[in-house]
């Protein structure tokens, strides 16, 4: 559950603070990517001590999409192996058709020496729950605060998938947003991910407080990215 914050964003708004934190105080998006996984490893990693669960007991999943949501999950499966942590990823898209921030997190990983094994076909979701749930923990950054439904396919299969492997035992967390919940409106698809954990970025989404949404979010954590709480409470201000 979520009691409501005092500042509740849209998808709209928080893409607003990304631009103007780029272009008011010069800070890059790259650079705004990676204090994002950073800030979302120290909130997994704090979370596993809270459970009890030894982060080097842990195998690391990471779900990669095709947007910024995927290039997080490139800048968290490097902080997790730069701490000699297990980390595998998993991608939706490969990393060559990836653009941006996004492209340079993922060339990053690769040029560490570290695989990217692609999901890009559809794929029975019975299948891939099998290789999801031998992972321990599963990073969810398929789809970000931009998503509007319906998902397809293969992120549908994907997102299934995880579902499964939770149901058997693994943990889910996700990143800025379980895939396929519109942050707006707190609308869940068909296929949406199930979260233990969600760390999201900046504040709580407007969607997060409906009770639909919060069957699939866990606990709730907010990350920070190096944005200033005054240029934040100035767009939250300045509503849609």
């Amino acid at each position: 559950m979520i009691d409501r914050p005092a500042i509740l964003l849209s998808g709209a708004q928080v893409r607003a603070i990304d631009r103007l934190a780029m272009e008011r105080l010069g800070l890059a998006g790259v650079v705004l990517m990676e204090n994002a996984g950073r800030s979302a490893v120290e909130a997994i990693l704090s979370w596993l001590g809270e459970q009890r669960m030894a982060a080097e007991d842990q195998r690391f999943v990471i779900l990669c999409g095709g947007g910024n949501n995927g290039g997080d999950g490139y800048v968290v499966a490097r902080h997790l192996c730069n701490r000699g942590l297990h980390v595998a990823v998993l991608a939706a898209r490969p990393p060559d058709a990836l653009s941006g921030d996004a492209a340079i997190n993922a060339q990053v990983w690769r040029k560490m020496g570290q695989a990217v094994e692609l999901m890009d076909r559809p794929t029975a979701a019975e299948v891939l729950a099998e290789r999801l749930s031998k992972a321990t923990v599963i990073v969810d950054c398929l789809l970000g605060t931009g998503f509007k439904g319906p998902v397809r396919e293969p992120m549908d299969q994907i997102i299934k998938a995880c579902n499964l492997a939770r149901r058997r035992g693994s943990k889910v967390v996700a990143i800025d947003i379980p895939s396929g919940l519109d942050c707006d409106s707190g609308e869940a698809d068909e296929a949406t991910i199930q979260a233990d954990l969600t760390v999201t970025f900046v504040a709580v989404k407007k969607g997060f407080i409906t009770k639909e949404a919060q069957r699939c979010l866990g606990r709730v954590v907010v990350g920070d990215i190096g944005v200033p709480g005054s240029l934040v409470e100035e767009v939250a201000r300045l509503g849609n």
